[in-house]
């Protein structure tokens, strides 16, 4: 049976080189992969059934789909319909909310930076939440988005008034940290495959996004361990740990990216990390 790259039309559009790499590479290790819009599919509940369309139609589901957009709903249908999903359902429905992320992660004893959880509908205190500075993120967000550096009274004055999210809210000391600046590690299953170093000089979010260069990382013994210690409790199929420095150097927890591209991988080495993603995916489906 086939396998599925689920991507939303508005994404899949700014993404068509990465879709036809992905697609590619399949056919080369002779994976049967196609390319399907998140808007061509519907599901639900029909005659007290879980079901799944495409087109409209009753679909043959394959047996895995990489789900490049974030629909927990769908993710979770499918894989109760026994497609196995990358990344899993679960392991989504955690790293898309960077609140949820922090709790599992605290687990592990891995350091980060202090970090306040907010409930969404909730005022905003007069006083700030945390000694400045600090950073307020939507726990939703993505690529730099939905982040806002509060430095002072007047700053967090503004915020509070033209603060409209409905999402839940996290507050991140930015105290002691190196500002524009982040180690992105890219994982395939408990594997690291590399990591890179992304740096703004011209704003205090390092997204390549944003304008933030890269340069490759080398991982010290001690920080490969970190990572490993978050790989072996999520199930990844491909994502990428992010970490701020802290002005000594060292490592602090502060997201995983579950829909993570490689844009900056890709500038700073050779590693073909598709490839090496449908290599993964081939090992775990013995059908393929």
């Amino acid at each position: 049976m086939p396998g599925w790259l689920i991507y939303n039309d508005t994404d899949a559009k700014q993404n068509e080189s990465f879709i036809r790499w992905f697609l590619d590479e399949a056919l080369m290790q002779n994976v049967s992969l196609h390319f399907v819009r998140r808007e061509d599919l519907t599901l639900g509940i029909l005659g007290n059934t879980q079901t799944m369309l495409l087109h409209d139609r009753p679909a043959v589901l394959p047996d895995f789909a990489v789900v490049r957009t974030i629909d927990p709903m769908l993710s979770q249908q499918l894989e109760s319909l026994g497609t196995t999903v990358y990344n899993p359902a679960e392991t989504a429905a955690i790293c898309n909310n960077k609140a949820l992320t922090h709790f599992h992660v605290s687990k592990l004893g891995i350091p980060s930076a202090d970090t306040i959880f907010a409930a969404k509908g909730s005022p905003l205190p007069v006083e700030a939440p945390m000694p400045f500075p600090f950073v307020v993120k939507d726990t939703g967000g993505r690529g730099g988005k939905q982040v806002s550096l509060v430095m002072d009274t007047p700053s967090w004055d503004s915020f509070r008034e033209q603060y409209t999210s409905n999402h839940d809210l996290i507050f991140q000391t930015a105290k002691n940290i190196q500002p524009g600046k982040d180690v992105r590690v890219f994982v395939i299953g408990e594997e690291i495959i590399g990591a890179v170093l992304r740096e703004n000089a011209h704003d205090f979010r390092a997204n390549y996004k944003l304008g933030g260069s890269a340069s490759w990382y080398v991982l010290e013994e001690h920080e490969k361990k970190l990572v490993h210690q978050i790989t072996s409790y999520f199930r990844f199929g491909m994502a990428g740990i992010d970490f701020l420095l802290d002005e000594d150097g060292g490592l602090l927890f502060n997201e995983i990216e579950d829909v993570v591209g490689s844009r900056t991988l890709s500038a700073v080495s050779d590693i073909n990390i598709v490839r090496r993603f449908i290599t993964h995916i081939k090992s775990g489906n013995t059908s393929i």
